[in-house]
């Protein structure tokens, strides 16, 4: 296995850009939980947090595909650099907000703005993707590797998180959130040499949303759906452990579920696609939507925690190839000069998916016995299953030739790509080739 993923890095680069990656995204997974703490803390509401949170979510799903755009247009380093240090004063804000003691809409308005970073693990797979461009299995082992760090953070970020805000202060955990996310976000984006260049933009061009392309539309409903599987699942999981008196072992069956995922990631990657994107997506949803049941028969059943992280280990297997897949998905659907905002816009689907999630599971978990909520990421995943297989015409990347025609907004490529074909010049036709297959993105 380690030789398989050493491979990747054998280009110059690529393991600065990695590490840097991995160090910035910790703060989306820490974030959350130090807040939750902190105001909690230090003013006696859960219910003020978590509405709190809920509106970073929200400024954060609309920003992130904004920044997203500006990404594509002007390059990684320039907006990320001038957006990690402005981040940096709401963070500041909301700690002396918190402490001085100023009034609540304070902590809305500090949250709110500072909510909407970099989408650092699409520019990392925007960056693998460019890299790769002519290798469709080392994209495939990329975008692999990329969810496994993903599920990495998700696992050690809210216990570090935890760690800090008990064992030094409750400020402790956002700090270190903003320091390590900002460090790392500044240390990516100086690593210019593996920065994807920008996409040439031809006059009287349309560039209109990356919405616009069908397939992207199912994968942010089909990932809104998936989100609202890891903000139930999460939720569902605490109120279920601490119902039972065991409230601080909900941090490890969270971790149990990340690490299936993890797990599964890492193999995936190694495994040769023999099948079409879209045909792997498919099966990657009705693995999750399957798996699922799994967590939902324990927790109804009462089986106990012990029988529950292991349901919850096995069901995070499910999640990994879907994720992994749709990635892979939107980098074929969409020409490079959309490919962050797009992969921004199925991230913020997951987060809106995430905050819902969420808000059904308490209300469910403060109506009905232990365990119920399961059923609400079983029903999630099912409905994504539905919303996928409904839309799965949509999700074929088309063919070198086909793509003027099947994916909307690229009549400037198709004009390009035409043009080079005609004109019996090698270079160009050359040039053209590549283009095209920047724009199909085929995984294999």
């Amino acid at each position: 296995m380690l030789a398989s993923y050493r491979r990747l890095f054998t280009l110059p680069g690529t393991a600065a850009f990695t590490l840097a990656g991995l160090l910035g995204r910790l703060t989306m997974s820490m974030a959350g939980v130090s807040l939750v703490v902190l105001i909690a803390e230090r003013r006696g509401s859960y219910a003020l947090a978590g509405t709190v949170s809920a509106a970073g979510l929200l400024t954060g799903a609309i920003g992130m595909p904004l920044l997203g755009r500006l990404v594509d247009r002007y390059g990684q380093a320039r907006v990320t650099v001038p957006a990690t240090l402005y981040n940096a004063v709401p963070f500041a804000g909301l700690l002396l907000c918190v402490r001085s003691g100023a009034p609540d809409w304070t902590l809305y308005a500090c949250w709110a703005a500072g909510a909407a970073t970099p989408n650092l693990g699409g520019m990392a797979r925007a960056r693998w993707a460019h890299l790769y461009r002519a290798d469709p299995a080392a994209r495939h082992l990329a975008n692999s590797f990329e969810q496994s760090l993903d599920e990495l953070c998700f696992m050690a970020g809210p216990v570090l998180a935890m760690l800090l805000c008990t064992a030094v202060a409750p400020e402790a955990g956002l700090v270190a959130a903003a320091v390590l996310g900002s460090t790392g976000a500044l240390l990516f984006a100086a690593q210019r040499r593996t920065e994807p260049p920008l996409a040439e933009r031809v006059a009287g061009a349309r560039h209109g949303s990356p919405l616009r392309v069908p397939g992207l539309r199912v994968l942010l409903l089909t990932f809104l759906a998936t989100g609202v599987v890891f903000g139930a699942t999460e939720l569902t999981t605490v109120a279920y452990a601490d119902a039972l008196g065991q409230k601080p072992v909900a941090g490890g069956l969270l971790a149990l579920v990340a690490a299936g995922s993890c797990v599964t990631g890492l193999v995936f990657g190694l495994l040769r696609p023999r099948r079409a994107p879209a045909v792997r997506f498919l099966l990657g949803v009705a693995a999750m939507a399957g798996l699922l049941l799994l967590p939902l028969a324990a927790g109804v059943g009462g089986a106990g925690l012990a029988v529950l992280g292991v349901t919850l280990f096995v069901a995070g297997t499910g999640t990994a190839p879907t994720m992994v897949t749709g990635m892979m998905l939107i980098q074929g659907l969409l020409p490079q000069r959309q490919l962050n905002e797009g992969m921004a816009v199925a991230v913020s689907g997951i987060v809106v998916g995430i905050s819902a999630g969420a808000s059904l599971a308490g209300a469910v978990a403060e109506q009905a016995p232990p365990g119920t909520g399961y059923w609400l990421p079983a029903g999630a995943a099912a409905l994504a299953l539905l919303i996928a297989l409904a839309g799965r015409r949509h999700l074929r990347i088309p063919d070198a030739a086909a793509a003027p025609d099947t994916t909307p907004d690229t009549t400037a490529d198709a004009t390009a790509d035409t043009t080079a074909d005609t004109g019996a010049d090698a270079p160009a036709a050359a040039a053209a080739a590549e283009k095209s297959e920047q724009l199909v993105g085929t995984a294999g």
